[in-house]
């Protein structure tokens, strides 16, 4: 059995369950940006991520009894999160969750590295925002977001392998948009 446990902003979290308005908005500072960027992931869309963030917030603090402690209060408000995200996503999209690459690093020293490093990350940042919405959510929980496939099967309702096969052609559909972007850029 899960016994709840001393959390880093256990004060600001007992503040929120007295509904203390400071604390809810010191909450709010300290996980909005990870929080927004989760939510962004999924979504897609810059004013569907602030939406989702502004639902979550509130649900959370509407909700804090539910807050048992037993897990960090980060991992329960991302749960929220990404629910609140799936929920925008389907109803926007109509998307219903029914049912590698290695790259190499260059072998050299120069100062050019870093800067080619920081411009690859933004070629697959921007990628990814290009595949399919069901491709998209399964690569950024099981990538970014660190779930494994039995979570994420858990969390959008499909088998596990379907978020394995879903995971396996996002990452087959990143490459062949890195491909026709390197190809583009060579010709023009």
């Amino acid at each position: 059995m899960d016994t709840p446990v001393k959390h880093i902003h256990q004060d600001l979290i007992e503040g929120c369950r007295t509904k203390d308005p400071r604390a809810q908005f010191e909450i709010y500072r300290l996980y909005y940006k990870n929080m927004y960027n989760t939510s962004l992931r999924i979504v897609n869309n810059t004013a569907e991520a602030e939406d989702v963030m502004q639902d979550s917030f509130l649900d959370a603090f509407q909700r804090i009894e539910d807050f048992k402690g037993t897990a960090s209060f980060g991992a329960w408000l991302k749960k929220i999160v990404i629910n609140n995200s799936l929920d925008a996503l389907k109803k926007n999209t109509g998307l219903s969750f029914v049912e590698e690459y290695d790259h190499e690093i260059p072998d050299h020293d120069d100062n050019d590295y870093a800067e080619d490093v920081d411009y690859q990350v933004e070629e697959i940042r921007k990628a990814i925002t290009r595949l399919p919405d069901d491709y998209r959510v399964v690569l950024s929980l099981f990538l970014l977001e660190g779930y494994d496939h039995e979570e994420i099967s858990d969390i959008l309702n499909i088998s596990n392998n379907t978020s394995r096969i879903r995971y396996f052609r996002a990452k087959q559909r990143l490459l062949e948009i890195l491909q026709q972007e390197r190809i583009r850029n060579l010709i023009f």
